[in-house]
């Protein structure tokens, strides 16, 4: 076995797999760029080289880098986690050729499958179904027009060497095909080094149901089971699932089976997902196969309690599979949020700064329950522009489907993120969805539920009930603490103003009297409504955890003026919190009237100004570019919303712009 690996990735997948190598007693080397000097996986790992500036061609994408990293070490070999330099059959020939070990597949597999066109081609010579599409090179926009019209609208543009969701592109007419090839290009040129594209049909109302696969050096390969990863946002996956709502047990053997052909006609011999588009209807067809760990990897783990960065060092090790088919079992489920530093009310643009708190809820197994946090970060921390925006991957585990998609909106209650705007809003809006919750899914699903983007949800019925509650609660337990430190006597029983609140959650008030007793606090509502609420909440607690009327319920408070800022259930408010005199007082204060920006294109997000389309003085019709800003490896296009006019422009290519910046103005 090894004595020290390095491990060539940064955030949190090099964090979790220096905790496997820590718990097998293998010492671990992290490398890290200018960016990440002071970044989580550097602190835990056992040794650190610095190799570049922040740009990911500068530094984690260098080869040479990576093994001089380990030459300096001593490092026996190196685990490239996902992404970067995972897929490239280059980067595992050139630790060979300096005798370091791979902690994946070797390059001919690599080369074979992880090319998303030769992989269509191996599949094809195995007899595996895949989705009809074009398997060779598109030479220029004009051809991928041609194409797209042979197959049928509508297609998927692809990166060849792509992951992640980066350089994808679906179209549905020429014009959209033309303009997707060149940002998928562009995207592809720029995330992994290799601007290859290929066109494919694109399956309507599909399903992402995926294979994971293990192989060791001596020709044994084994499946684990799948993973369902449907609910997806531009091609980038946001939740996934293990095992899928929609297999059964005869559906999964078959898939299973074709998933280990595959991998064993190119002699694969590490970790790796055949991955596949299913229809409604249980049909399914080869989409690709990743040569690599995959970002989702937790479900599996923790339905089948196989350590699969474990398996992967082993196998790397020369080790034989000591796991046979007969030995895989998926036991209860498990559900993965991804959470992500953007902003789901700005159509989930990313968002960057310091991580004012960070506040995962608590690991461990509990009740039946497992809730498992990967991350990278730590409170303090910083999320820069420069890479992937996934903070966390909160996964829960219990024993059927609605324990574990329960179990995940309670986590998602108790996750707070203040300095940046965050998607926990957006998934704990999700796990309430009626069809989320049935397993009706495809990968349309958030475009198709959430057509206008993600509002913030609004304080109604049972939960803003809980909410306001929850408020008066935590008021009156901060009151009584003031009381007890200013040497105040608590107040009489009888002295009913005492007890008397206004809760006004954003524009909704509730007359709300509290009364002690049965060991916790009744909160009676105006209209007759009443809760019983118990808790060991103590002020300056993030977030409230208790029972309402004997169920488990968290809710994130922080002070305002007058109040909480108040998070539940994907639901966040101010919950101000007054007498009955303050609140008539209140209600006579005029409203404060927001700036007008409409004559103003403000920047969506922190990014980089990679091209402005239009000039001063010229008139743009709506649906026209404005200009395309950069931000975490994405390519963003900015439209007008309406003819207009440019008055001036404040910004130029090149210029790096905070959220809400103005680049331009309209007459």
């Amino acid at each position: 076995m090894f004595k020290k690996i390095l491990i060539a990735n940064r955030g949190e997948i090099a964090c979790r797999v220096i905790k496997t190598a820590r718990r097998m007693g293998i010492k671990t080397v992290a490398v890290y760029s200018d960016a990440d000097k002071d970044a989580l996986h550097v602190e835990m790992a056992d040794e650190a080289v610095h190799i570049g500036p922040p740009a990911a061609a500068e530094s984690y994408l260098l080869v040479d880098r990576i093994v001089d990293a380990c030459k300096k070490t001593g490092a026996e070999a190196v685990h490239p986690g996902y992404g970067f330099l995972s897929e490239r059959a280059a980067f595992a020939q050139a630790l060979a050729d300096n005798g370091i070990v791979f902690i994946g597949p070797n390059p001919r597999a690599i080369e074979a499958m992880g090319d998303k066109i030769e992989s269509k081609k191996f599949a094809n010579a195995a007899k595996v179904s895949t989705v009809p599409g074009f398997l060779g090179v598109i030479e220029d926009a004009a051809h991928a027009v041609k194409i797209s019209d042979e197959i049928g609208y509508p297609v998927m543009l692809k990166a060849s060497a792509g992951g992640g969701g980066k350089g994808m592109r679906i179209a549905y007419s020429r014009d959209e095909v033309a303009e997707g090839f060149a940002r998928a290009k562009s995207e592809a040129k720029s995330s992994f080094g290799d601007d290859r594209v290929f066109v494919e049909k694109f399956i309507v109302n599909p399903r992402h149901v995926e294979i994971q696969v293990l192989g060791d050096k001596h020709g044994n390969v084994i499946y684990l089971g799948e993973r369902e990863c449907s609910i997806q946002r531009r091609n980038q996956k946001v939740i996934e699932e293990a095992p899928s709502p929609l297999l059964d047990e005869a559906t999964r053997r078959k898939m299973g089976e074709q998933a280990v052909a595959l991998a064993k006609a190119v002699h694969y011999d590490s970790a790796g997902t055949v991955e596949f588009v299913a229809g409604q209807d249980r049909s399914f067809y080869f989409l690709e196969m990743n040569t690599r760990l995959q970002v989702e990897h937790p479900v599996t783990e923790l339905v089948t309690g196989i350590d699969l960065v474990e398996q992967m060092i082993r196998v790397a090790a020369g080790e034989k599979l000591a796991i046979k088919q007969s030995d895989v079992h998926l036991k209860g489920w498990a559900v993965e949020s991804r959470i992500y530093a953007e902003d789901p009310t700005r159509n989930f643009l990313p968002s960057t700064g310091r991580l004012v708190k960070y506040r995962p809820p608590q690991e461990g197994h509990e009740d039946g329950v497992t809730i498992r946090n990967d991350t990278g970060v730590f409170e303090g921390g910083e999320i820069s522009i420069y890479y992937d925006p996934m903070i966390a991957k909160l996964v829960t585990h219990a024993g059927d489907r609605a324990a574990a998609i329960d179990a995940q909106a309670r986590a998602l209650d108790a996750f707070v993120i203040d300095g940046i705007r965050h998607n926990i809003p957006f998934l704990a809006s999700l796990m309430q969805h009626d069809r989320w919750r049935s397993g009706a899914l495809s990968t349309g699903f958030i475009a198709e539920e959430y057509p206008e983007g993600f509002a913030p949800l609004m304080a109604q019925g049972e939960v803003a009930h809980v909410m306001a509650a929850v408020a008066a609660y935590v008021d009156h337990v901060s009151n009584e603490r003031k009381r007890q430190i200013t040497g105040q006597m608590r107040s009489p029983a009888h002295v009913r103003f005492d007890r008397d609140r206004v809760v006004a959650l954003g524009k909704e008030t509730f007359d709300i009297t509290l009364d002690e007793g049965d060991g916790g606090l009744l909160v009676r509502f105006g209209e007759g409504h009443a809760h019983h609420l118990e808790s060991d909440w103590v002020p300056g607690e993030p977030v409230w955890t208790g029972a309402v009327d004997g169920e488990e319920v968290a809710v994130q408070v922080r002070p305002i003026l007058n109040g909480y800022a108040i998070a539940h259930r994907g639901v966040a408010v101010d919950a101000r919190v007054y007498t009955r005199e303050e609140a008539r007082l209140v209600a006579l204060m005029p409203e404060k009237v927001a700036a007008d920006t409409s004559k103003s294109l403000l920047c969506p997000m922190p990014g980089l100004v990679k091209a402005i389309n239009v000039a001063e003085g010229q008139e743009v019709k709506a649906g026209e570019p404005l200009c395309m800003v950069e931000a975490m490896k994405m390519e963003n296009v900015l439209r007008a919303e309406r003819d207009v006019t440019v008055k001036k422009i404040l910004a130029k290519e090149g210029d790096s712009l905070a959220v809400d910046a103005t680049i331009m103005e309209f007459a």
